[in-house]
């Protein structure tokens, strides 16, 4: 009898066309050339000049803040809060020449508890180089997010996206996200979001 995966989880064998990498030197020109050429690494809000300002003073230190626990981050409203834990993931292509930087996805998340702050949208976050969408690269990618988010102990996710954000949704809905609400964050403007959980047990 062939095995069933559980939501989020690949089928015994079955290769992913995507890799997940930490962010690195290795893959820093081709993460801010995604951004010279419009692309933005955060969704609620366009972070491409701060960026690439710090990249271009430098670019050890640019990776080294990227991946510092405690930093203090800006909303889209402005307001500054302490980061939460989180990995932090560059998405490559494993099924393509060179295996590209493809985008970026992340998991975030409070100790001891599913909760989070009403500030954070959700667990998990990503976002693909428009070139690289429609393909599934994002359903495997959270996929293996997901995994990460077993690794640290969370029984279930939660996940927000936009309300007329189809693709997304459908990502979200292939590994197991299951809607639970529409609702609307005044931090994030007056248009309405969906929220989902999966449950990773």
């Amino acid at each position: 009898m062939s095995q069933v995966a559980a939501p989020g989880q690949r089928s015994a064998g079955e290769a992913s066309r995507v890799g997940l990498r930490v962010p690195s030197l290795a893959l820093l020109d081709a993460y801010a050339d995604a951004m010279r050429a419009g692309w933005s690494p955060n969704n609620s809000r366009d972070v491409t000049g701060e960026y690439l300002a710090r990249i271009e003073r430098d670019p050890g230190e640019f990776i080294a803040w990227l991946l510092r626990p405690g930093e203090m981050i800006r909303l889209a409203d402005g307001a500054e809060v302490q980061r939460l834990p989180d990995r932090l993931r560059w998405i490559v292509a494993l099924d393509q020449p060179g295996e590209p930087l493809i985008g970026t996805i992340g998991l975030r998340w409070q100790d001891g508890t599913a909760q989070l702050p009403e500030h954070v949208l959700g667990h998990v976050g990503y976002t693909l180089l428009p070139a690289h969408r429609g393909r599934g690269y994002a359903t495997e990618a959270l996929a293996l997010i997901l995994d990460e988010a077993r690794d640290v102990g969370l029984s279930q996710v939660e996940i927000v996206c936009d309300h007329d954000n189809h693709l997304s949704r459908r990502v979200i809905e292939k590994n197991g996200g299951v809607l639970t609400e529409t609702f609307v964050n005044p931090r994030y403007g007056d248009e309405p979001h969906l929220r989902f959980v999966i449950g990773l047990e």
